[in-house]
């Protein structure tokens, strides 16, 4: 294997290489370089939360003041170590009890509210829930559903990693 690897183009080659030029490697080089990315991407994403987490350490309390003398749960505050400005952002995430929800906004209905001024409302069906649905059910719902297609994806795996 170690020839194998001297004897291919690595990671850091295939940056200048054209697209066409790695598509027309064998198939065993598309996939051991198709595993050392996916592995070099997960090591960078180990090294990237390792120093958010050194940053929030070393900066998180003084955000988290800044934001009460604000008035602030969440939000955006800036302030200067040395030369260097830091923003930090704590996202507001807000969830809906969608059962009580819909209760208030049948309430709504009931009183002639116009529930639009108000709301907006989306319904969601499961793919999965839809498959599984009586024919006579799905063909009623069927016009209403729009499928679209993803990115496309490709696993390369060799034969002794079956």
């Amino acid at each position: 294997m170690a020839t194998e690897r001297s004897n291919r183009p690595q990671l850091a080659d295939i940056r200048t290489m054209p697209v066409g030029e790695i598509a027309r490697l064998p198939a065993e080089h598309l996939a051991l370089l198709q595993d050392e990315a996916e592995e070099a991407l997960n090591a960078a994403k180990r090294t990237k939360d390792w120093l958010e987490g050194a940053i929030a350490l070393r900066y998180g309390e003084e955000a988290a003041r800044l934001r009460a003398a604000q008035g602030k749960d969440t939000g955006t505050v800036r302030f200067d170590d040395g030369p260097v400005t830091v923003v930090a952002d704590l996202p507001k995430r807000v969830e809906w009890d969608q059962d009580l929800l819909a209760t208030l906004v049948e309430r709504m209905r009931a009183s002639g509210e116009k529930v639009a001024d108000y709301v907006s409302i989306e319904i969601k069906v499961s793919e999965r829930a839809f498959t599984a649905w009586p024919e006579a059910i799905r063909q009623a719902f069927s016009p209403a559903r729009t499928v679209r297609t993803g990115k496309p994806t490709f696993r390369l795996m060799l034969e002794e990693s079956r």
